[in-house]
C-alpha cells in the first residue's frame, strides 16, 4: 500500500519522536487491513491541513512488530500519540479526522 505519509521503522523510531519539534501520531497497520487503508487516506488528508503542527508517521508491523508489541497493540489500525518524544495515548482505531483532530486537541490539553 502506497501512502504519502512517513513511514518508520523499529530501529528509527526512537530518533524520530524524540526529535520532533511537534506531537507525533503513528498509525500501526497491515496490508490487507481495510479499515488500516480507509484511515490512511484520513490520515493523508490531516497531514497536508496540519502538516507544521502534527507529524503523522506510519508502522506496518508485519515488518515493524518491536514497537507495537512494546505497546501492547491487540488491534488494527492503531493510533498512538506522543509528545515530547513520550507516549501521551491512543486515540481510537477507526475515525474521521475531525474526530482524529479532536481527540488529539483534547489530550493535548490536558
Amino acid at each position: 500500500m502506497r501512502s504519502k505519509l512517513q513511514s518508520v521503522t523499529d530501529r528509527e523510531f526512537d530518533r524520530v519522536v524524540e526529535v520532533s519539534h511537534v506531537p507525533v501520531l503513528v498509525e500501526f497497520w497491515k496490508p490487507g487491513c481495510g479499515h488500516c487503508q480507509v484511515l490512511m487516506k484520513e490520515l493523508e488528508l490531516m497531514q497536508a491541513e496540519l502538516a507544521e503542527r502534527v507529524l503523522i508517521l506510519t508502522m506496518n508491523v508485519d515488518e515493524q512488530f518491536q514497537i507495537a508489541a512494546e505497546l501492547e497493540v491487540s488491534s488494527l489500525p492503531a493510533l498512538a500519540l506522543y509528545t515530547n518524544g513520550q507516549f501521551v495515548s491512543f486515540i481510537g482505531g477507526l475515525a474521521k479526522k475531525e474526530a482524529i483532530r479532536l481527540k488529539i486537541e483534547s489530550a493535548l490539553s490536558t
